[in-house]
Formats: C-alpha cells, structure tokens, sequence
C-alpha cells in the first residue's frame, strides 16, 4: 500500500482539470502525474461529464501532491488561495512567471501574483523577500514593500537596491 500525504490540495476545474496537471508538470521539473480516474454513467445522467472524462487526476510538484478534478462550472479559483513558488535568482523568477502567466489574466498581475490561464493563483517571489520585509529596520523593510507594490513581476535587483540604501 502507498503511503499518502497527510494533506493534499484538490484543484477544481470545470473541464480542463488533465490539461492543467500536464501544464504544470512540464513547468516544474520535479514533478509527475499518478493516478488518472474516470466518470462513469452515473455522472453522465446528473450532469451530462460523459462516462470516461477524466474525473481525478493525481499529480506532484516538488514533492507536493496535488489532485486535480473535473467538477463542472460550479466553483471557481479566486486569490483567496494561491500557490507561492519561492525563487533564488531572478532567472527563475522570469522562467516561473513567463510559464504560468502565459495565457492568463493581466488585470491579475500585481506584486509578484498572477492569475494562470486555467485561473489559479500563484506568487513568484524571491526567498529573499520574507526576510527583508521582516527585517527589524522598519525602514529597510518599508523601503522594500513600497517597491513590491508598485511591480508586476518582481525584479530582484530593485528589492536588494532598496533593502540596502
């Protein structure tokens, strides 16, 4: 028998839950899809998924499992919940906010978030940011929240040139 996470985050997309997962997958390079399940006849009379649409797919990002559904138009991703992908350089932070803005909402990019196209929320950000924002200078750590607030897409160098005047 497997051994399972203790908790696991379920992703609910109204169709495009596999497409999803394989987007994702092919971002991150310490990831895999598991276990595919499939709706039967039953659902197909409640709400017209047909009897083989992928229903559950289990997938895994750097060691974080996840489980992707296929539950209809019900529910729909707000910011309320996002996933935050900590960087070390600001190469990364261009390749993961390149990858998973690409095809999603604009009006959604705004310090270092970002809406993907199937409307998840996650933040690119620097490792580094948590401690300079909680640095005990207020200044230092004022300094570097007045910067994130007026990016996009956070540019590293701008954080450390206002952390260290």
């Amino acid at each position: 028998m497997s051994t399972i996470q203790k908790i696991t985050a379920n992703l609910w997309f109204n169709t495009e839950a596999e497409d999803a997962v394989r987007h994702y997958t092919s971002i991150f390079n310490n990831s895999s899809i598991g276990k595919i399940t499939r709706y039967g006849k039953q659902r197909q009379i409640i709400s017209g998924i047909s009897e083989g649409d992928v229903m559950t797919i289990s997938f895994t990002i750097e060691g974080q499992e996840f489980v992707a559904l296929n539950g209809g138009s019900t529910h729909k991703f707000t910011e309320a919940i996002s996933f935050i992908v900590h960087c070390a350089t600001q190469e990364e932070l261009d390749y993961y906010w390149t990858k998973l803005s690409e095809g999603g909402a604009e009006k959604a990019q705004v310090c270092g978030w970002l809406k993907d196209r199937f409307g998840v929320s996650w933040q690119i950000v620097p490792v580094s940011l948590n401690d300079m924002i909680a640095d005990p200078d207020p200044d230092k750590s004022q300094r570097v929240m007045n910067a994130v607030m007026k990016m996009k897409k956070i540019d590293l160098s701008v954080l450390e040139d206002a952390y260290t005047q």
